[in-house]
C-alpha cells in the first residue's frame, strides 16, 4: 500500500511538473518574432521592453506573467517577445538599422524608442499585430487583472470595434 501511494506521488508531482512546463513562456527574440511574422501568423505579437536595474519589469515578470490566467490568455494568442531596452546589438526592422545610442544613464536602443514610440519608460509592452506593426505601447507596471483586460482588448481584436473607453465600461467591476 505505501509503494502504491509512493508511485502515485511520484506520478502526480510528474504531471504537475511537465504541466507546468508546458505552460513556461518561451520568450522570443525580436528578430526571431520578426522572422515569424514574414513567414506570416495568425497569432499578434507582444512585446515586453525592459532593462536589466528595472524593478518594476521584475515584479511584472514574477507576478504578472507568471499568473496562470495570464500566461494561458498570453500563450494562447500572442508570440512572447522579451526585448532588453539597452542591449547592445544593432537591429535592423522594416528595412531600418537601430543601435544602441547614448552613455551612462542615457543609454538606450533605438528600437525601443521606437517601440515605445519616445516613451522611454520601463516597463512598457507593446501590442502588435499578426504582421508586426505597433498597435499601442503601454508604459508602467500592471497587475495580472488589469493586465489581462488590457491584452484581451487587443488579443481578442475587440479595438477594431470598441473603444477602450467602451471596453472598459463593459467590465464588471473587480473587488
Amino acid at each position: 500500500m505505501k509503494r502504491l501511494l509512493l508511485l502515485l506521488l511520484v506520478m502526480a508531482t510528474g504531471l504537475s511538473t511537465s504541466h507546468a512546463q508546458e505552460q513556461s513562456i518561451k520568450w522570443l527574440s525580436f528578430e526571431d518574432a520578426a522572422e515569424i511574422a514574414e513567414k506570416g501568423t495568425t497569432k499578434k505579437f507582444f512585446i515586453d521592453v525592459y532593462t536589466d536595474w528595472c524593478g518594476w519589469c521584475k515584479k511584472m515578470d514574477k507576478e504578472t506573467f507568471n499568473d496562470p490566467k495570464v500566461r494561458a490568455y498570453m500563450l494562447a494568442n500572442y508570440h512572447m517577445v522579451k526585448f532588453n531596452a539597452e542591449q547592445p546589438a544593432p537591429i535592423t526592422y522594416k528595412g531600418e538599422t537601430y543601435n544602441l545610442v547614448g552613455s551612462g544613464r542615457s543609454t538606450y536602443h533605438e528600437l525601443a524608442y521606437a517601440l515605445t514610440q519616445g516613451n522611454l519608460s520601463y516597463p512598457t509592452v507593446v501590442f502588435m499585430t499578426e504582421k508586426f506593426e505597433v498597435l499601442s505601447p503601454l508604459a508602467g507596471y500592471y497587475p495580472a487583472t488589469p493586465f489581462l483586460q488590457i491584452a484581451r482588448y487587443f488579443g481578442d481584436s475587440l479595438f477594431e470595434n470598441m473603444t477602450w473607453k467602451d471596453y472598459e465600461a463593459s467590465l464588471k467591476p473587480t473587488k
